[in-house]
């Protein structure tokens, strides 16, 4: 897979393409609120499992929620799992509970 470090930023999804252009990881984090979004979803291919892509993937996230200014809900238990585990990402959250 040579396009696995060309990871594309948008205002509500970050993903990777594979050469075809088909979407092979993804998360998505529309708007909930005003200023507010969702992380709601990851997925990643099967054939990319266990290479830390769902991490690369959540790293631009937070990017992309920084530079925006977001704040961020979860509803994606793999996204619970990221913020759990850097903690110091946490800055983004709306409810600081989460």
């Amino acid at each position: 897979m040579e396009n696995l470090s060309e990871i594309i930023k948008e205002d509500d999804c970050v993903y990777i393409k594979d050469k075809d252009g088909n979407m092979i990881a993804y998360v998505t984090f529309p708007k909930d609120l005003d200023g507010v979004v969702n992380i709601n979803r990851t997925f990643v291919d099967g054939t990319l499992r266990g290479m830390g892509i769902a991490k690369k993937l959540m790293d631009a996230t937070y990017e992309v929620i920084k530079e925006k200014g977001y704040k961020v809900r979860i509803t994606c238990s793999y996204a619970v799992k990221y913020f759990s585990e850097n903690p110091e990402k946490k800055d983004v959250f709306y409810d600081e509970k989460i």
